[in-house]
């Protein structure tokens, strides 16, 4: 994403991002709440209770009612709308539905988004959900109930497909993740799925750069004792088919499994060359 973009049309200086680099830009550059929009009945001396973090770009189809639905979540909830590189109206949408919307002219890449909404996030409970899948607030309360339970990072309770001949290398990479951490019991499910929900103490320990690269920000919060669960499953597989003609000619799949081996490299730098596991009676001076 880029620049803020005004109430008089005025931009303020681009952030600067290194080739090749996902990083949060240093500054908040003017972010703030679009005035004049009527917000839901909401306290306004009161903090919200939750806030739900949606990254916007081109979804003109769904926004209007993702909005709507995480609105309903909780009485005291922000929504941020975190809209960068759209051009098909998302913008309009955003500013009309009472959302706090944070606007930036071009694409800020995978995940930014997610990260520079919990930055300015005000809530005790944080949400991260897609501007192009609808889901039922009754769904999504499941995950703020479990952090408001004692849950710090709560997890959609999906997978993804294994009983494939050949299963994806997402797929794949997530599992590996999580038998790595020693937390073979969550499976497949991983920060890197929506929606899930995290503890404003999860958000401190982990830091909102950490969430640019969702496996990184999960491995931290499994590496620093946090409390990671998995809470009722939603198939955003059902809701977000793979976009074939998308995934031929610029594919997600190195980037996630990138991100992937970059948790991994972390992980090995916390404990040591074989991520904490054993050698057994390997007697390795033998042959050196």
């Amino acid at each position: 994403m880029a620049n803020k973009i005004g109430r008089n049309g005025s931009r303020s200086p681009k952030p600067r991002l290194k080739k090749g680099k996902r990083r949060v830009p240093t500054r908040t550059t003017a972010i703030r709440a679009e005035a004049g929009v009527p917000r839901p009945s909401i306290d306004p001396w009161t903090a919200p209770h939750v806030s739900i973090i949606v990254p916007v770009m081109n979804e003109r189809r769904t926004l209007g009612r993702v909005i709507r639905e995480a609105f309903r979540v909780h009485p005291h909830t922000e929504v941020i709308a975190v809209v960068n590189g759209s051009t098909d109206g998302s913008l309009e949408i955003a500013r009309k539905s009472g959302a706090k919307v944070l606007v930036y002219d071009r694409p800020l890449g995978h995940d930014v988004g997610r990260s520079i909404g919990a930055r300015e996030a005000m809530g005790n409970i944080l949400m991260f959900i897609d501007a192009d899948m609808v889901i039922p607030a009754a769904k999504l309360r499941a995950f703020v109930d479990a952090v408001a339970k004692g849950t710090d990072v709560a997890l959609n309770d999906y997978s993804g497909p294994v009983n494939k001949p050949v299963v994806h290398g997402v797929v794949l990479a997530k599992h590996a993740l999580n038998s790595l951490l020693g937390r073979s019991d969550l499976e497949g499910t991983s920060m890197t799925a929506i929606p899930h929900a995290i503890s404003r103490r999860a958000l401190s320990v982990m830091g909102t750069s950490a969430l640019t690269v969702p496996p990184l920000a999960h491995a931290m919060a499994i590496r620093e004792g946090l409390k990671v669960e998995r809470v009722i499953p939603i198939n955003v597989g059902m809701l977000n088919p793979i976009r074939a003609k998308r995934e031929r000619k610029n594919s997600l799949e190195p980037l996630i499994v990138g991100d992937h081996l970059e948790a991994i490299q972390w992980w090995l730098r916390k404990t040591d060359f074989r991520g904490g596991y054993e050698d057994g009676a390997r007697q390795r001076w033998m042959v050196r």
